[in-house]
């Protein structure tokens, strides 16, 4: 299996180069279970949000990510947007996401208790990793959707040309690669 060596912080981490389309792979970066690297990324992060009221991130990945940033800003909770309507929901407001990493379509939901507590408050979306931006804008809409304020966008990695972007804050790029006819990749 093909792999990238990442480099971050004070960490080195080896991800497997995973197909996506038939000439383009992710190096696959997955944050859950993978506690020493949420406490080490966490700080840098939480450092550049300025004047924000509250965290909201996309289920499942940004979670653990969202969970240690609000402990270290000192917030009591955080809101997580669900990838499906819920039975306890009440109310939900949802919004269409289309994810470089999902095959299909899918919702992001709120439901009325959480979308009161983003309801004029100064948001900060945060997310594992920035590609396409589909997912963030998602978040984003939703946020806006229920009268929330976003003041920053921030994830652990840039994937590809959103490392270009200037609206969000991150830490270093992960590249994307082109895959040949005979297998290989290569980094673009």
């Amino acid at each position: 299996m093909s792999t990238y060596n990442l480099e971050l912080l004070s960490l080195k981490r080896e991800l497997p180069l995973m197909k996506i389309k038939e000439d383009l792979a992710i190096a696959s970066f997955v944050i859950l279970g993978d506690t020493e690297l949420v406490e080490v990324v966490s700080p840098t992060i939480a450092e550049r949000l300025k004047d924000i009221d509250v965290i909201v991130t996309a289920e499942a990945k940004g979670i653990p990510l969202a969970y240690e940033i609000s402990k270290l800003l000192g917030m009591k909770e955080f809101i997580v947007a669900r990838k499906s309507i819920k039975s306890y929901m009440d109310s939900p407001i949802t919004e269409e996401v289309n994810s470089i990493t999902t095959q299909n379509k899918q919702f992001l939901c709120l439901d009325k208790i959480d979308a009161e507590k983003i309801k004029g408050k100064k948001v900060a979306i945060i997310d594992d990793v920035i590609s396409t931006g589909e997912s963030l804008r998602s978040v984003e809409s939703l946020v806006e959707k229920v009268g929330g304020i976003v003041k920053a966008k921030a994830a652990i990695l840039a994937e590809g040309d959103a490392a270009n972007r200037d609206d969000i804050i991150f830490i270093k790029r992960l590249p994307l690669f082109s895959v040949s006819k005979e297998g290989k990749f290569t980094e673009i």
